[in-house]
């Protein structure tokens, strides 16, 4: 498949909706009588996470997001069915759940009820979706400096969780998620350099510092940026800064890219494209300093970044940072949510045609037997033997079908429609710069 280059001023381009469709084909086939869907319904196939039904990774939160953004692309009623079904099992599934952060657990299980509740006019939804974030609350203990859950302060950890709060907060109008949130957030303001923890992941030397987005400084930073947006205390901006100090002066600078090392000091050349440690979260970072703060450097930074990425070789060209992988987490999907985002953000004709090239290597590399579209991948970089296709969210097809669907609403043009975003996700829910939103006023 290739992205229609031949369409008229303002014709949405269809490719990139006709990948969705199929992912959705495929996802489908995963479906189980309970109303989850398998990690991987391939014939001896298997995933490349633990079985995790209720994730954002692997589960049926991140899938109900996509089929509710897949019916409101397409107009068609049978993914709205998709996504019932996945609610009625989260529903009944969510107190089985211990594990409260946002990507793995009960936070991410959390905010899929209130979008799906929100976008669905369902009460019930929105009832269980309250219920399961009062577990949260319920789960805070006291620790140095304020209430937390892990001690982590990282996205992957207690950061996570503090913006599923903030998400639920504003969607279900419970005042009492956000106080929390603040709480516990407002402890990272506390580290001299927000998000440094040692000795706290796997596969890394216990030394070793991780300036990147789910584990590192980068996504603790945007953390404490989002909470002074919400509060206006100027501590945690202080905080956030220092943080995005750190970045950039570990950061590898030419002209007018930049990019981020996996880790320091001893993986300072190793240099990480995607979400989780790479270009694409640390970008969100400087992006959601910009807009609390709006300081045109941190702009500016955010697109050193993203030219760090175009000027790489990828997608074309296989890189350490950018390996064979797909996904969101780590892959193409994600860069196609930076590129989407930027185009909204400044309306750089450049940065959307990047997507559309990151778009059509997806479309290419999709794999069909008849059954719908998937994307084999090397999920772990370390383990370049072990390739699998999976459904979910972060780390599989729905992902990368809601990537598409991000891609294909930034070229509607004037009829951008609303996307669903993650609480991680700072660029604007409309794709479309503000000149061409204006004829929508």
């Amino acid at each position: 498949m290739s992205l229609d280059r031949a369409r008229s001023a303002g014709e949405p381009a269809q490719a990139p909706l006709r990948v969705a469709i199929g992912a959705a084909r495929w996802i489908r086939s995963a479906a189980a009588d309970d109303g989850r869907w398998l990690a991987n319904p391939d014939a001896r196939g298997r995933s490349a996470l633990a079985p995790e039904p209720a994730s954002l990774y692997a589960g049926a939160p991140g899938i109900v997001l996509f089929f509710l953004e897949l019916a409101a692309a397409t107009g068609e009623e049978e993914y709205l069915r998709d996504a019932r079904a996945g609610c009625r099992y989260l529903v009944s599934a969510w107190r089985e759940v211990t594990d409260v952060t946002f990507h793995h657990g009960l936070s991410g299980i959390a905010v899929a009820l209130c979008e799906a509740g929100w976008a669905l006019g369902d009460g019930v939804l929105e009832e269980a979706a309250a219920a399961a974030m009062d577990r949260v609350v319920r789960a805070a203990r006291p620790m140095p400096g304020g209430p937390g859950w892990s001690g982590d302060p990282a996205q992957r950890g207690d950061g996570g969780v503090v913006l599923a709060l903030l998400r639920a907060a504003s969607m279900l109008g419970v005042p009492a998620f956000a106080e929390l949130a603040v709480e516990a957030g407002a402890r990272a303001a506390l580290q001299a350099v927000p998000g440094h923890r040692f000795g706290d992941c796997p596969g890394l030397p216990v030394d070793a510092v991780t300036p990147g987005f789910l584990a590192g400084t980068a996504g603790t930073a945007f953390l404490l940026a989002r909470l002074y947006g919400v509060t206006g205390e100027a501590r945690l901006l202080e905080a956030a800064r220092r943080g995005a100090g750190f970045v950039r002066a570990v950061s590898v600078v030419r002209g007018g890219s930049a990019l981020v090392p996996h880790h320091v000091p001893q993986g300072r050349g190793l240099h990480y494209l995607g979400f989780c440690s790479g270009s694409a979260g640390v970008a969100r970072m400087f992006y959601e300093l910009y807009r609390v703060a709006e300081d045109p450097g941190d702009l500016d930074w955010a697109e050193r970044l993203a030219a760090g990425v175009m000027v790489s070789g990828a997608p074309g060209r296989r890189v350490p940072g950018l390996w064979d992988t797909a996904c969101q987490c780590c892959g193409v999907a994600g860069l196609v949510e930076l590129f989407v985002g930027l185009w909204a953000v400044t309306g750089r004709r450049a940065y959307r045609d990047f997507a559309e090239v990151l778009g059509a290597e997806l479309a290419g590399r999709a794999s069909d037997d008849g059954g719908g579209l998937r994307w084999y991948q090397a999920y772990r970089r370390l383990r370049p033997g072990e390739v699998s296709a999976d459904t979910g969210y972060m780390a599989g097809a729905a992902g990368i079908g809601a990537a598409l669907l991000h891609l294909e609403a930034a070229l509607r043009g004037e009829r951008a429609r609303r996307v669903v975003l993650l609480p991680d996700n700072p660029f604007p829910e409309i794709p479309a710069p503000a000149g061409v939103l204006r004829g929508l006023e």
